[in-house]
């Protein structure tokens, strides 16, 4: 009974969940790359079809591995075996590279914003000098990772939550502005078939990918199956209450941005489609404190809740997910033990400066790309294409756990039926992997080159790890 009183309500971990998933620039992205309200179409469809079965799958296997702590790479390990777990912990990490590569340019923006109130001045800037910045501000973030100082996880916490809140409000005070400030100058949101339903061109399709990225990363709540009151009824319950919450925010979020912006002149031209990108958010709070007589208010509280959050979240994926790669003794075989050293801060030093190397080249490689604002829109495509590859084990871990199903009991199941289990695990694996592939696609042949080529190299450095390791282990050998 004491235990039982410890256990969450089903609606906490809704919460929880959602605010670990969710995030305004989903909804900015959402609209610009689907072409304003027509994404709520696609939104509702990515909904249905891959969301909510896939954190549905997560919940059967956080509740079969529950006492696993290092997510996607102990389920592999327990379910198939320690190579392939070290591909999966391999995956994860090195996804992150294009992760930590955005962040600093991100967080620049961010504070340029809070300053300047405008987006030329950072957009004036030449790329070359930003990227030289966002590297400066990486090396910085790699030696705070070193020194085992981590003063910005707690701040991401805070700021992840303000911005939950800054979400929130807008879409709040967007849907009451009408109403409260007719005289505001809003979009008018025609709603015929025609403006609805999108066109299913290669635009469309090549564009997945951005979705696909928005709502992934569900396994990160896998640690709360077994804290919920009855979670075989409680599981389910609060994350079909998330998605309902995330569907919301996203239509919802999508009408406020169709009453601002006009898609026929985001879509004008390429240089105008990469500012919004870069700058949407921005201008979505500046024009809010605009329709309420409160100038820049709202623009700079969100900037700064936005700078901190970039930052945070540089430091944090720098320092977690190699921990999490170097950390499993299951799979340290298959890595070279210089990577495993670690200094009297207890941080991976060697890793810290493999990361350091792997994104800073990208940084550097983006320094030749004309314009702040393009490198920044082209980050966001990189990030979609690479990031959702590591949502790929999560279905080949829950694939493996069914074939497995009388070895590895468990609370809560997605289904009863092995062929309707089975079916979502191959659905939502194959729409992941064509989506990332598809999304490589890009008019501009630069972009595409990097598309392509990144993934892939980060991806055989994988391969090439293991042999790596396998020699050194012979060289000793040879020794004794």
């Amino acid at each position: 009974m004491k235990d039982d009183s410890k256990k969450m309500k089903w609606y906490i971990l809704a919460f929880i969940a959602f605010s670990g998933v969710w995030g305004f620039g989903n909804v900015t992205n959402g609209f610009i790359y689907f072409n304003g309200v027509q994404a709520i179409f696609s939104w509702i469809l990515i909904f249905v079809l891959y969301f909510i079965p896939y954190a549905l799958m997560v919940g059967e296997l956080g509740s079969a591995f529950k006492t696993s702590e290092a997510g996607v790479s102990s389920w592999i390990n327990n379910t198939i075996n320690p190579k392939i777990a070290y591909f999966a912990g391999w995956t994860y990490w090195v996804c992150h590279i294009t992760y930590v590569a955005s962040k600093g340019s991100g967080g620049l923006k961010a504070l340029s914003w809070a300053i300047f109130c405008n987006a030329e001045t950072y957009d004036a800037f030449p790329s070359f000098y930003i990227q030289i910045a966002t590297l400066i501000i990486l090396l910085f973030f790699c030696w705070v990772a070193s020194r085992g100082l981590n003063p910005l996880k707690k701040l991401a916490s805070i700021a992840g939550t303000s911005m939950f809140i800054m979400s929130i409000l807008y879409i709040v005070l967007m849907i009451a502005a009408p109403a409260i400030n007719p005289n505001a100058g809003l979009a008018h949101v025609d709603f015929n078939i025609k403006n609805i339903l999108p066109n299913f061109d290669i635009t469309y399709i090549t564009s997945l990918s951005i979705l696909i990225f928005a709502v992934g990363g569900v396994e990160k709540i896998s640690p709360y199956v077994n804290k919920v009151e009855n979670p075989a009824k409680g599981f389910p319950k609060g994350i079909i209450a998330m998605a309902i919450m995330v569907m919301a925010c996203a239509i919802l979020g999508t009408l406020a941005m169709g009453m601002m912006f006009d898609p026929a002149v985001i879509n004008s031209s390429k240089e105008t489609f990469n500012s919004y990108v870069a700058n949407a958010p921005y201008w979505a709070f500046q024009k809010l404190g605009q329709y309420y007589h409160v100038g820049n208010a709202l623009l700079i509280l969100y900037a700064l809740c936005n700078m901190i959050g970039q930052f945070a979240v540089l430091l944090v994926s720098i320092d977690a997910p190699l921990r999490i790669l170097l950390g499993n003794e299951e799979t340290r075989q298959y890595l070279p033990s210089g990577l495993m050293k670690q200094n009297e801060h207890g941080a991976y030093i060697n890793g810290i400066k493999l990361v350091a190397i792997l994104s800073g080249s990208l940084i550097l490689i983006q320094s030749l790309v004309p314009g702040a604002a393009n490198v920044l829109a082209q980050l966001t495509k990189l990030n979609s294409v690479c990031m959702p590859f590591r949502y790929l084990w999560v279905f080949v871990a829950y694939l493996a756990l069914r074939k497995s199903i009388d070895k590895f009991p468990a609370e809560y199941r997605f289904a009863k039926s092995q062929t309707v289990a089975k079916f979502f695990g191959i659905w939502c694996f194959a729409i992941t992997l064509i989506s990332c592939i598809l999304g490589m696609y890009s008019d501009d042949l630069f972009t595409m080159l990097l598309n392509i080529i990144t993934p892939v190299f980060l991806a055989a450095l994988g391969f090439i790890m293991p042999i790596l390791a396998k020699r050194e282990r012979k060289r000793k050998e040879n020794k004794q």
